[in-house]
């Protein structure tokens, strides 16, 4: 296992891939790990040194108290690959991993070659939706947890694909009911706080926007509000619910690699 130290405490990640090959950051969604892209390693580590970390608050990385900010995870980022010495890299990011990859592309564009946002939108839901959920997971720690794994199932994956593929669906979801309530709460802030809607223009990287056709967390149409304000940006949509890089799986994997390469 791999740490990088931070003032606050150790971000994990992870490093797969050639040594020399262009450097592929791959950020989880809310409620994940660095796991949630193993289906995607085998592709993308024949072309990238592949590399991936715990967000804040998950896996097996700090937990500081919240609430957190897209602009903090997103300098945790910046900081990674500082340590790791990666001047620039491509960065791929899904649902909270987008907004922090819309973040980059606004901020820190200097430090990107291409930017790849999944399953996002340029502001993700309300307060409404966000405070109660804050304030269920402080209140009830690892119960919320479990409760809202078992509830995420519907939202990540489409029915056809959690009933043909249990045990894929089931890893994914386990990874919410494992997550630390408190960097769970703290990173829910973080996502109902964001708004990039007025910004996102100020992207100049080249950028993919992906989505899922059943995604009814990040809607299609956020996707096409972030494509249509980012001069020059791509658009792709799978047949998928939330987590459209487990669920299309080689298609996902095809439509990033071509989209880095050119090719």
């Amino acid at each position: 296992m791999a740490f990088v130290q931070l003032a606050e405490g150790e971000l994990h990640y992870k490093l797969d891939g050639p040594e020399g090959a262009p450097v592929l950051v791959l950020s989880n969604s809310l409620g994940t790990d660095l796991h949630m892209w193993d289906a995607q390693i085998a592709a993308f580590t024949e072309h990238f040194r592949v590399l991936r970390f715990d967000t804040r608050g998950h896996g097996q990385s700090l937990v500081t108290p919240g609430p957190y900010s897209i602009e903090q995870l997103g300098r945790d980022v910046l900081a990674l690959l500082d340590a790791l010495h990666i001047e620039r890299a491509h960065f791929c990011g899904l649902s909270m991993g987008g907004l922090i990859g819309q973040w980059l592309g606004i901020n820190a564009g200097q430090r990107l070659n291409k930017l790849i946002v999944c399953n996002t939108a340029a502001k993700i839901g309300d307060p409404s939706v966000w405070n109660p959920r804050i304030e269920t997971v402080l209140r009830d720690g690892p119960a919320a947890m479990v409760a809202l794994r078992d509830a995420s199932i519907a939202r990540w994956f489409t029915p056809d694909f959690a009933e043909a593929n249990p045990a894929a669906a089931a890893k994914i979801t386990d990874m919410l009911a494992a997550t630390s309530p408190e960097g769970y709460a703290a990173n829910c802030a973080a996502v109902r706080d964001a708004d990039f809607r007025d910004q996102l223009s100020s992207i100049k990287v080249p950028l993919l926007v992906i989505a899922g056709t059943e995604d009814a967390v990040t809607p299609p149409s956020g996707g096409h509000f972030i494509q249509q304000h980012v001069r020059g940006a791509e658009y792709a949509e799978f047949y998928a619910a939330h987590l459209s890089n487990v669920q299309a799986g080689a298609a996902f994997s095809e439509r990033v690699r071509a989209f880095l390469t050119n090719h």
